[in-house]
């Protein structure tokens, strides 16, 4: 997670892209959530591949620290310092790379239920899309298992686009194929890249596996946020977790679900929803918000909204009804 997140400016000039919210949580925070879900089994340690400290500083770290104990693991910090590529960032934790492990990229989300395959050397998480083209795709063999990676094939190879998310039964593998990758100036798009590794192992014989999950949900930028936002609140309607808190204060206002109110929200003849996310301490007077996330400490007042993403700490006034401001911003 070293990236700056520039598609997604200006609400990664303030907040590192991992830790921007979705439905009332950041990013990563659901990411590593759902992973150990499905790993259904304890986690040791969580490694997080930070960017410069003047960036992912001392409030990012604890933050981090904290999602890991929740899980009941311990958190380790590595740092990225130039954007040398996945393959490069991985051994950035090198010390770290023994037995089992999952790899992630941080900007991802999934839904899943599936069983993995804990006897292949490697599982590669993948989605079924309808424009493999666009993808890197895995290619299989008769025994459905991964014999190549094809980035953006001319030619039908497989439906199977690979989305960031990989099991090593043993990481020292891969970090013993990575090193060789970085110590002969094996370069892909002017980077050291994780599947140059990968391939090294299927060259020596490493059995590959797909996991297919149901639902890959992107953030990439404000559109695609947007619509994951949407897309996970649908998702959070259907389970248990509470998205409405009961520390609200509603005067001649109506909440439409799904959404995601958080505590200290004051609504003021105003409506919210559907698929709204509402950080802690935002008021909104006079507004109708749908379809949009509006973070913490924020006022929200004579705005038609939708499809809007706004920051912490912003004033927003106006009939606007499609904008992208981010922290300490004002349109008055």
């Amino acid at each position: 997670m070293a990236g700056r997140g520039s598609r997604l400016r200006p609400h990664t000039l303030t907040v590192p892209k991992p830790l921007i919210p979705v439905a009332g949580k950041p990013i990563v925070h659901r990411l590593v959530a759902d992973i150990a879900n499905l790993l259904d089994e304890p986690i040791e340690e969580i490694a997080f591949i930070l960017g410069d400290p003047a960036w992912f500083g001392d409030e990012v770290v604890e933050s981090l620290k904290k999602l890991a104990e929740s899980l009941g693991a311990k958190a380790s910090i590595y740092r990225q310092l130039k954007p040398l590529g996945t393959g490069h960032a991985i051994m950035c934790a090198e010390p770290l790379l023994s037995g089992p492990a999952v790899i992630a990229y941080a900007d991802t989300l999934i839904r899943a239920d599936f069983n993995l395959d804990k006897e292949a050397d490697s599982v590669i998480w993948t989605k079924k899309v309808d424009n493999p083209e666009e993808y890197g795709v895995v290619k299989l063999n008769e025994k459905d298992e991964i014999i190549e990676l094809v980035e953006k094939p001319e030619a039908f190879i497989s439906d199977q686009a690979v989305i960031g998310i990989y099991y090593f039964k043993e990481v020292a593998d891969l970090k013993n194929e990575l090193q060789f990758v970085l110590d002969n100036n094996i370069i892909n798009g002017g980077e050291y890249q994780i599947n140059d590794g990968i391939k090294r192992m299927m060259a020596d014989g490493k059995v590959f596996k797909t996991g297919t999950v149901d639902e890959w949900m992107d953030c990439g930028n404000k559109e695609i946020t947007i619509e994951t936002n949407r897309r996970m609140l649908g998702f959070l309607a259907e389970g248990d977790e509470k998205t409405v808190s009961e520390n609200i204060k509603m005067e001649n206002s109506k909440i439409i679900a799904p959404c995601f109110i958080a505590e200290g929200v004051v609504l003021k003849n105003s409506t919210v929803g559907p698929y709204a996310s509402i950080g802690e301490n935002t008021t909104i007077e006079n507004s109708n918000v749908k379809n949009s996330i509006i973070q913490t400490n924020t006022l929200i007042k004579n705005a038609t909204l939708d499809s809007a993403m706004i920051g912490n700490h912003a004033i927003f006034d106006g009939n606007f009804t499609n904008v992208s401001i981010g922290d300490f911003s004002a349109l008055k």
